[in-house]
């Protein structure tokens, strides 16, 4: 077995999946701002008001369809290329025949599974902030005391969604990344990985103890009451360093 081999100078995915990271996240924060947008052409906590809120926001999200089809697909085809050339560096002292295998992997059914779940993330962000304002109105009209502050928490919608985009960016290109890996390892029988951190201070503990443990790839680990390889949690930057056959 050999060790999809990382870079030796520090803990870093050969995955540079960085500038995908960034282009999405601008992306996703135009969502949020425009979200934001919406929300405080309103008096905040107006309770005739918040109907029609949620009503644009609903609609402003089926209006997001088809741009979220393209944003997601620029950062799927962006961290895919990445993923194949770290593969064609890691794989360079290995025969013809397995690094072609690896570069023909089967990966176009991982990739529209992963489009269609960014789709429906990127439009989850105005639909969000409408059960949002809908839950703290209702707060208001049942606490009349806490009126002004409740309106201040619907002003701040926008700030929470950019929040949310910035987490989605950052969570499914990892995601991405690690998926298409898997992939690819899956496709000349790979059986598992080694987990890698990030290896700084802002590493989870439950995440630092799996560093430098075998993991299968038909048995993703529970971390914090949550499933999922390594790179695939919530703003996890761990990655997955493949075991390969020779």
């Amino acid at each position: 077995m050999r060790l999809m081999t990382r870079d030796k100078k520090r803990n870093r995915n050969p995955v540079r999946a960085s500038r995908a990271e960034r282009q999405y996240q601008s992306s996703l924060s135009q969502v949020a701002r425009q979200v934001g947008s919406i929300i405080n052409g309103f008096p905040p906590g107006d309770p005739a008001a918040e109907p029609t809120i949620t009503t644009m926001l609903d609609r402003y999200a089926d209006l997001l369809n088809d741009w979220a089809v393209s944003t997601a697909s620029k950062m799927l085809v962006e961290v895919n290329q990445q993923d194949r050339k770290a593969w064609a560096v890691m794989t360079e002292n290995m025969s013809k025949a397995l690094r072609d295998e690896i570069r023909n992997a089967p990966t176009g059914q991982v990739m529209q599974g992963l489009l269609a779940e960014q789709v429906t993330l990127i439009k989850s962000i105005p639909l969000d902030a409408a059960k949002r304002v809908h839950e703290l109105t209702l707060q208001g009209i049942e606490d009349g005391t806490r009126s002004s502050e409740i309106a201040k928490e619907i002003q701040r919608s926008g700030e929470v969604s950019e929040s949310k985009a910035k987490a989605i960016a950052r969570t499914e290109v990892s995601r991405t990344a690690s998926a298409l890996t898997e992939a690819r390892a899956l496709s000349v029988g790979s059986e598992g990985y080694i987990w890698r951190t990030s290896g700084d201070s802002d590493v989870r503990h439950s995440h630092a103890e799996m560093n430098g443990k075998f993991v299968r790839w038909d048995s993703p680990p529970t971390l914090d009451k949550m499933t999922g390889h390594a790179g695939c949690f919530p703003n996890c930057r761990c990655y997955p360093e493949p075991v390969i056959p020779e």
